[in-house]
């Protein structure tokens, strides 16, 4: 059994050099990140690591900040939790823009009681009887 575990490890070497290869940079920069918690990729159930595309263009991205633009690795987390909060304020935004729409192209009284006057796409006056 340690004999493939030693062939896993190898092939694990191999590949991580190749990515590492194709992008300019020390293995060993890959596996740093990696426990910076910077870059996450999915691994084999022999835990090999896997580089995707998308992989693959974030750490090209996680490259550009450090080596290009200077920022240190703390100041690339922040950078990548900004990026994610930002993506995900942007959904919220979408989602209720989306519902903003829908409740614009609704003209249904919402009560028989009710009398609604709709004065602008953004403000609704209920005047209850």
């Amino acid at each position: 059994r340690s004999f493939l575990w030693k062939k896993i490890a190898i092939l694990n070497s191999l590949f991580n050099i190749i990515v590492a290869d194709i992008l300019g940079v020390h293995p060993q920069t890959l596996r740093q990140y990696e426990r910076e918690g910077l870059i996450k990729p999915s691994r084999t159930n022999g835990k090999i690591r896997l580089y995707s595309q998308k992989d693959i263009n974030h750490i090209r991205y996680v490259l550009t900040l450090t080596k290009e633009i200077g920022v240190n690795l703390a100041g690339v987390d922040i950078i990548l939790k900004l990026n994610d909060k930002i993506e995900e304020l942007e959904t919220i935004i979408s989602t209720y823009k989306n519902k903003a729409q829908k409740a614009d192209n609704l003209s249904v009284v919402p009560d028989k009681k009710a009398l609604v006057i709709q004065k602008s796409s953004l403000e609704m006056v209920i005047i209850k009887k």
